[in-house]
């Protein structure tokens, strides 16, 4: 081993290597990338600039966009660049950030969606106490732990990663530093890294997984059993599929992509699965809480589309030109 050369730049592979769809696939990606930018910034601006939104839901949802935003930009703009050149080269060092970005974003989204479905329990199943239970304090305490245990995790896996040598291919057959596909390259042994990827990661995915699904479960029995209003249940419905919606998105295939433990024998479908969840999904989620909330679309109107907003944007728009 100590004879052998390290590598210090990987290739990453798949998606920039088919020949002549390059400038359609860089076409496609640049406008998921934007939609994601656009509709996760205006989320997050009209939760700080509506008053009416300044609850813990609200609060939460920020984070999701804040969080979708971060996540489709630790693998976008270097996927696009791999488009227009042809090549993706990335470093060492590059290699393991954007693996440790990718493990802490990703994490931390599975476990902020968590704590939303225990603040739609809480918020309909136990209203009276809604406001102590979920206090300013409190949410800003599970927020910092969501964020707080994500990037332990990605740490763990980066650290792990950090430890195995690279000594001979270097091709990752993956649009980013993912750990199974760059665990195929190393020279020792990766059954560590393996299963921490199957135990650790399956749980953190599993886990919140079932805590929503249960939470839900009881949720939709109350609603049946306990509100008589016909409105009522619409509008928690209404808030709890879309919420749903997004849950199936992101859990169904990070379980399908990290909790089998084998290395993996099928690099393409890994790809279509990190693709869903970490492209599609932040994409979709701005769309999935607009169409299917009333609340946010008058406040959407109100901020964004009014002609005070409007005409403020075009006088800064024309003494930027002047």
């Amino acid at each position: 081993m100590d004879n052998q050369t390290e590598v210090r730049k990987f290739i990453l592979l798949c998606l920039s290597n088919v020949q002549g769809l390059q400038k359609f696939l860089f076409i496609l990606f640049l406008l998921l990338y934007l939609s994601s930018l656009l509709g996760n910034m205006a989320i997050m601006i009209v939760v700080v600039r509506e008053p009416r939104l300044h609850t813990p839901m609200y609060f939460f949802l920020f984070n999701l966009s804040c969080l979708d935003i971060f996540y489709s930009t630790v693998t976008m703009p270097k996927m696009l660049a791999g488009f227009l050149s042809g090549h993706q080269g990335i470093s060492y060092t590059g290699c393991l950030s954007q693996l440790h970005f990718f493990h802490f974003l990703g994490s931390s989204e599975a476990l902020l969606l968590a704590v939303m479905a225990y603040d739609r329990y809480v918020a309909i199943c136990n209203p009276l106490r809604y406001t102590l239970i979920m206090s300013p304090r409190a949410c800003l305490q599970l927020a910092a732990a969501t964020w707080a245990t994500g990037f332990l995790h990605a740490l763990m896996h980066t650290v792990m990663t950090s430890r195995l040598h690279f000594c001979g291919p270097n091709h990752i057959q993956h649009f980013f530093c993912d750990i199974k596909p760059l665990v195929r390259l190393a020279c020792n042994s990766s059954q560590l890294n393996l299963g921490l990827l199957s135990i650790i990661t399956g749980s953190l995915a599993i886990g919140p997984f079932v805590f929503t699904l249960l939470s839900y479960l009881y949720i939709f029995s109350f609603l049946r059993l306990k509100v008589q209003s016909k409105e009522g249940r619409r509008k928690a419905f209404s808030t709890c599929i879309s919420h749903l919606t997004v849950v199936a998105l992101l859990y169904v295939p990070v379980i399908f992509n990290y909790v089998p433990p084998s290395s993996g024998n099928s690099p393409r479908r890994d790809m279509i699965a990190t693709l869903m969840y970490n492209i599609v999904t932040s994409v979709l989620n701005p769309l999935i809480y607009t169409l299917r909330n009333v609340e946010v679309k008058r406040a959407l109107k109100r901020r964004l589309f009014s002609r005070e907003f409007l005409a403020q944007k075009m006088f800064c728009l024309a003494a930027c030109v002047g």
